[in-house]
C-alpha cells in the first residue's frame, strides 16, 4: 500500500465552467488527471484529496464528480475547500457519497501505522488580505484540526500522522500559521496541501521545516499527477 496526495482537482463534468481559462496548463486536465492517476495508484493504495474537489454549488450537481473520483482507484479521504459550496451537510454528502471515498471533518482515518487527519484550514492571520470576519473561521477550523488530532492520538497513541489541509499553513511570506504550531504540539510528521495556483507555486513551503515535511499537491504544481507521500 502507497499513499499519494493531490488537490483542487476543480471538476465540472455536469457544468459549463473550463478550467483552461487559468492557462494552457489546464487544457483537458479531466483526462490528464484521469490517465496520470490510473498510471500512479493501484486499489490498495490510499489517496488525499486536499479540497477543491467540485465547482458545484450544490449536492446534486456535485454527484457526478464525485462519482468520477469514485471510479478512480484507491481509497480516497477527502477534506473540504473553499469552493465546496456543495458540501455543507456531512450527513447528507455521506449519503451520496461512492463507498471508495471518506470525509476528514472533526475526525481521522486510519490506515497501516499512519493515522491520517486534517481539515480546511484558512487563510493565515499574517497575510495581507486576512480581515477581522476571518478570525472566527480561523479558529474554528484550528479547533477542528485540534479535535481531528486529539482523536487520532486517543485511539492510535504511537502511530505517525499525517495532516490533509486545504489552505497552507504558512502566510505568502513563508510565515507559519497557529496550524504549524499545533502540528507541532501532536507530532506531526507531514502535511499536504493545495489552494495556490500559478505564479503562488513559488512562493509556496515545500520541504521539511523544524521536522514536518510540507509537500503542495494543487494538481497544476505537480501535472496533474497524484504525488507519492509515503510507500
Amino acid at each position: 500500500m502507497s499513499i499519494f496526495a493531490i488537490g483542487d482537482l476543480h471538476l465540472s463534468l455536469t457544468q459549463d465552467k473550463p478550467m483552461d481559462i487559468f492557462g494552457e496548463k489546464w487544457v483537458n486536465h479531466v483526462e490528464k488527471l484521469r490517465v496520470n492517476w490510473l498510471d500512479q495508484v493501484s486499489e490498495n493504495d490510499v489517496v488525499l484529496l486536499a479540497g477543491d474537489h467540485s465547482w458545484a454549488l450544490k449536492l446534486e450537481e456535485a454527484i457526478q464528480d464525485l462519482e468520477f473520483i469514485g471510479s478512480l482507484p484507491g481509497k480516497k479521504i477527502l477534506v473540504k475547500g473553499n469552493h465546496d459550496f456543495w458540501w455543507q451537510s456531512l450527513s447528507k454528502v455521506k449519503q451520496v457519497l461512492p463507498s471508495s471515498m471518506f470525509l476528514l471533518q472533526n475526525n481521522f482515518y486510519w490506515v497501516e501505522g499512519v493515522a491520517i487527519c486534517g481539515t480546511r484550514g484558512w487563510v493565515c492571520p499574517t497575510d495581507d488580505d486576512f480581515a477581522s470576519h476571518d478570525f472566527k473561521i480561523y479558529r474554528r477550523e484550528l479547533l477542528r484540526l485540534e479535535s481531528s488530532l486529539n482523536s487520532a492520538k486517543k485511539e492510535w497513541p504511537e502511530q505517525d500522522i499525517i495532516v490533509v489541509l486545504h489552505f497552507p499553513p504558512f502566510d505568502n511570506q513563508g510565515r507559519p500559521s497557529d496550524f504549524v504550531g499545533l502540528m507541532q504540539e501532536y507530532g506531526v510528521k507531514t502535511c499536504v496541501y493545495g489552494h495556490l495556483h500559478g505564479n503562488s507555486h513559488q512562493n509556496a513551503v515545500n520541504g521539511t521545516v523544524e521536522g514536518i515535511s510540507y509537500h503542495l499537491v494543487a494538481c497544476d504544481s505537480i501535472n496533474f499527477t497524484p504525488l507519492l507521500i509515503k510507500r
